[in-house]
């Protein structure tokens, strides 16, 4: 990854928490995919834009922190997702995971998986884990979801702490995942960046 000129997140800031799902089993595939790939490295631009987003969110929250489940991830992983998801049809597979021919915005370094932690690095209340295939993490439901008590306050306002740092360090939330923001859109990525292999 840092010979195709991504940067490690925690050299940029080292107050980052990294917890990367797809190097441990705690995921959607149920096993560590990632294999060497311990650390969480991104463009260099979109990685100055998480470390802004964690500044905001110290400054609202002191003792808060952004951890970071995934960033740029090679292709070849794209692959092993993708098929992963072979009981949905590729419409429905795209909401959750991006087709490796088109590549995904991880698959360029410039998007990002996390969620907030407390002052002693545990992952706030967001409603689902994360990589939840179904529409109770997705945030254009959220208010749906509180109206029918499948989500409460505390839950929707930890996602909506979230969506706002990462807004005010300029990266765009998506429809289907609270925890998945692009600093860029995929043809902006795809134009400034080569994708990872």
């Amino acid at each position: 990854m840092q010979k195709q000129g991504l940067v490690d997140v925690q050299t940029i800031d080292k107050s980052l928490l990294v917890e990367l799902k797809y190097s441990t089993t705690d995921n959607f595939v149920g096993k560590d995919v990632y294999g060497c790939i311990t650390k969480c490295f991104m463009q260099k631009e979109p990685a100055e834009m998480l470390a802004k987003a964690n500044r905001i969110l110290k400054e609202k929250k002191p003792g808060y922190c952004l951890l970071i489940y995934d960033g740029g991830r090679p292709n070849a992983i794209q692959k092993v997702l993708w098929n992963t998801l072979s009981q949905y049809l590729p419409k429905e597979r795209e909401k959750y995971v991006a087709d490796p021919v088109q590549g995904s915005i991880h698959n360029f370094g410039s998007a990002v998986d996390l969620t907030v932690a407390d002052a002693k690095g545990k992952a706030l209340d967001m409603g689902t884990k994360f990589d939840f295939f179904g529409e109770l993490a997705y945030p254009v439901k959220e208010e749906y979801f509180l109206k029918t008590g499948r989500l409460t306050k505390l839950q929707i306002r930890n996602r909506k702490l979230l969506r706002e740092v990462m807004k005010q360090a300029g990266f765009m939330p998506i429809d289907y995942e609270w925890w998945h923001f692009n600093a860029l859109a995929r043809e902006k990525a795809k134009q400034r960046y080569k994708i990872i292999n």
